[in-house]
């Protein structure tokens, strides 16, 4: 009869360990912010959750791009790194407006707001570096807001998405964490 009644008396102790382990699991973040270094992208940023990398060649304007994506879904958002090399340096700055009209025709974008690019350490200056603020439709007829940005290093060209469905998926302190923390070394 004793044991039995020390049974029952741990009960209490492991449900309560129970308990506070699942409300711990509960209280996990939504974004798990994590550095990280895409291999072959040159570049460091911050990314929510951890991201897939797809490689694929792309028609930009007048040429095919080999292109690397890292991306990954936190919340209600897609956050992507795109990174291809241009051919040659007089290429670069007419494949990188191609880049930035092609994105808006893939979204069917029934506005566009262009805004200054924030300071990204490494990159080179170039006057088609923008960020731009995209709401547009996917093929399914969803309405989505993008935020993209579209900059430079010598002959890579990089665009930065974060892809949402409604703005209030990808909040301010959310994309200044994501577009501050990109890094060119």
């Amino acid at each position: 009869m004793r044991q039995r009644n020390e049974q029952h008396g741990d009960r209490p102790a492991r449900l309560a360990a129970l308990l506070a382990a699942l409300l711990l699991s509960a209280c996990s973040p939504t974004f798990d912010w994590r550095e990280s270094r895409p291999d072959g992208s040159g570049a460091t940023l911050q990314f929510p959750c951890r991201p897939d990398r797809h490689e694929r060649s792309v028609r930009v304007a007048e040429t095919t791009l080999r292109v690397q994506l890292f991306s990954c879904s936190a919340g209600d958002a897609t956050f992507s790194l795109t990174v291809g090399d241009g051919a040659e340096p007089t290429q670069v700055t007419p494949l990188l407006a191609a880049l930035r009209k092609q994105t808006l025709a893939n979204l069917a974008a029934s506005e566009a707001i262009e805004r200054p690019l924030p300071t990204i350490a490494g990159a080179t200056p170039n006057p088609e570096s923008v960020l731009l603020r995209i709401v547009g439709r996917r093929a399914d007829g969803r309405r989505v807001v993008a935020h993209a940005a579209f900059f430079v290093k010598g002959l890579r060209l990089y665009q930065a998405t974060v892809l949402a469905v409604a703005d209030d998926s990808a909040a301010s302190e959310t994309l200044a964490t994501f577009f501050a923390s990109i890094r060119l070394p």
